[in-house]
C-alpha cells in the first residue's frame, strides 16, 4: 500500500487510480485499437432507419457506413489478434449457434435476399466478439468505452436539438426527441441515454471515476431521456439500478447510503409529483392505448395466429426488418419466434440463463454490479423492443456483461533462466 501511495495512486492497482472517465488507463496488454473496434461495434448497430434528418442522408449511404464499420471492426480486431487467441465465452458460443437456425431459414429465401445479407452481417458481428474475447477479464475497461462512445452519440443528438429544435422533435413522434443530425428514434435515444446514465451511477458508488465527472455524463443523458418519453428505458433503467445496487449493499456502505436517499427521493416524488409524473407516462395517450402498448398487442396477436410449417416453427422465416404485416414487432422474443423459430427463441433464453446464472454466482463486486445491471435491462427491454437476435446494441450490452462476468486469466509466472553449472576440476571433488 505505500508503494502504492509513492506512485499517487489508491490502493488496488491502476484500475482504482484514475478518477475521472476516460483518464484511467485499461489493464496491461488491451490495445487502446481495442477500444476504436467496440466503437465501430456500436455505429454498425445504430441502424439505418429513423426520423427524418437535417440534411437528408440516402438510407443506402448510412447502410454503408454502418456496414463498412462492422468490416472495419471485423479486420481491425483480425489484424489485432492474428494469432486468433481467444477465451472461452458461453455468451459468444450460443451466439454462434444462433447462426445456424438463422441461415437455415433464410437460404429459403421466405424473407428475400436481405435476410442472408442479415446473416452476413451476424456472423461477421459475432467473429468480432470472439476475437475481442482474448481482452475480455472482468475489468471496468469496455465498460468505459461504452460509455464514451453512447455518449458521443448524445451529443450529437443533443447537437441536432440545438441547431434545429423541429426536426429534433416532429409532430409525427408527438413531440419526443428524435436524431435529427443521424437517424435515431426515440426508444434508441431513451436506451442508449439510459444504459450509460446506470453504469455511469455504479462508477460513483464503486469509486472509479469522480461525482464532477460523472455528473458531466449524467445530468445532460437525463435531460435527453426525459425528452425521448421512452417509458422501457426509464423502467429498465429504475429496476436495474435497484437490482445492482442491491447486489453492492452488503459490501459498499456508498451503496447503502445511495439506495436508501433513492428510496426517499422516490416516495416524495410520488406523493409530490404523481400527476406530473402521471401525465409523462401517458404520453398524452388514452388508458386504453396504453393498456393495449401502443398498439404493439394487435400486431403481436396477428403472428402467433399465423398459420406456420412445422419447419418456419423450429426455425422460422429468416431474418428481416424484424415487422409483421408491414408493422413492427416491438418484442424480441416474437422477434425472434418469427425469424428464428423455438430454435432460436431457446439459445435466446439460454444466454439470459447463463448470464443471469454466472452473475448470480459470482461474488459482490462492481463489475458483477454492472452486469446485473445490463443483463436486468435488457430483460425488461425485450419486452417492447426487438434485437435480442440479431446483430443490435442489446446484443453489445449483453457482451459488455459477458466480458465483465469473465474471470481473469491465470497470470504465467515468468520463466526462470537456466543457471549455466559450474565445471568443477575432478582434483577438486576427490578432495570433498
Amino acid at each position: 500500500m505505500s508503494q502504492d501511495l509513492r506512485r499517487g495512486e489508491l490502493p488496488g492497482g491502476a484500475d482504482t487510480a484514475g478518477t475521472r472517465l476516460g483518464v484511467e488507463p485499461g489493464p496491461a496488454g488491451t490495445p487502446k485499437l481495442v477500444g476504436i473496434v467496440w466503437g465501430l461495434l456500436i455505429l454498425n448497430t445504430l441502424g439505418s432507419a429513423g426520423a427524418k434528418t437535417i440534411i437528408p442522408l440516402p438510407r443506402s449511404l448510412i447502410q454503408l457506413v454502418t456496414m463498412g464499420a462492422l468490416v472495419a471492426a471485423f479486420t481491425l480486431a483480425l489484424a489485432l489478434n492474428l494469432r486468433l487467441r481467444i477465451r472461452a465465452s458461453a455468451f459468444v458460443l450460443l451466439l454462434t449457434l444462433l447462426l445456424v437456425p438463422s441461415l437455415i431459414s433464410s437460404l429459403q429465401l421466405a424473407s428475400g435476399l436481405g435476410a442472408l445479407f442479415r446473416c452476413t452481417r451476424l456472423a461477421l458481428f459475432v467473429g468480432t466478439l470472439w476475437l475481442l474475447t482474448r481482452w475480455w477479464d472482468g475489468s471496468l475497461t469496455f465498460v468505459r468505452h461504452h460509455i464514451r462512445m453512447y455518449f458521443a452519440v448524445l451529443a450529437s443528438v443533443a447537437a441536432g436539438a440545438v441547431v434545429s429544435p423541429g426536426a429534433a422533435m416532429p409532430e409525427t413522434y408527438g413531440g419526443r426527441l428524435v436524431g435529427a443530425l443521424w437517424p435515431l428514434t426515440p426508444p434508441q435515444i431513451g436506451q442508449y441515454a439510459a444504459v450509460i446514465i446506470g453504469l455511469t451511477v455504479l462508477l460513483v458508488l464503486g469509486r472509479r471515476t469522480d461525482r464532477a465527472s460523472a455528473a458531466v455524463i449524467i445530468v445532460p443523458s437525463l435531460v435527453l431521456l426525459a425528452m425521448t418519453h421512452t417509458r422501457t428505458a426509464t423502467l429498465g433503467l429504475l429496476i436495474g439500478l435497484v437490482l445492482a445496487i442491491g447486489s453492492l449493499i452488503l459490501t459498499s456502505a456508498a451503496a447503502r447510503r445511495f439506495f436508501t436517499w433513492t428510496v426517499l427521493c422516490a416516495v416524495v416524488a410520488a406523493v409530490g409529483f404523481a400527476s406530473a409524473l402521471r401525465t409523462w407516462f401517458l404520453r398524452g395517450q388514452s388508458e386504453e392505448n396504453l393498456t393495449s402498448l401502443t398498439g404493439r398487442a394487435k400486431v403481436w396477436d396477428a403472428l402467433l395466429a399465423e398459420p406456420r410449417t412445422t419447419g418456419e416453427k423450429l426455425f422460422g422465416m429468416g431474418l428481416g426488418d424484424k415487422s409483421f404485416g408491414g408493422l413492427p414487432i416491438d418484442n424480441s422474443w416474437l422477434a425472434v419466434f418469427q425469424e428464428q423459430g423455438w430454435t432460436g427463441v431457446t439459445l435466446v433464453a439460454a444466454i439470459f440463463i447463463v448470464l443471469g446464472g454466472v452473475a448470480l454466482l459470482r461474488p459482490p463486486s462492481l463489475p458483477r454490479a454492472c452486469a446485473i445491471f445490463l443483463i436486468s435491462y435488457c430483460a425488461i427491454a425485450s419486452y417492447t423492443e426487438a434485437g435480442l437476435g440479431d446483430a443490435s446494441p442489446y446484443l453489445l450490452h449483453l457482451g459488455l456483461a459477458a466480458s465483465l462476468l469473465t474471470a481473469p486469466a491465470a497470470a504465467t509466472p515468468p520463466a526462470r533462466p537456466a543457471v549455466p553449472r559450474r565445471h568443477v576440476p575432478r582434483w577438486a571433488r576427490d578432495q570433498k
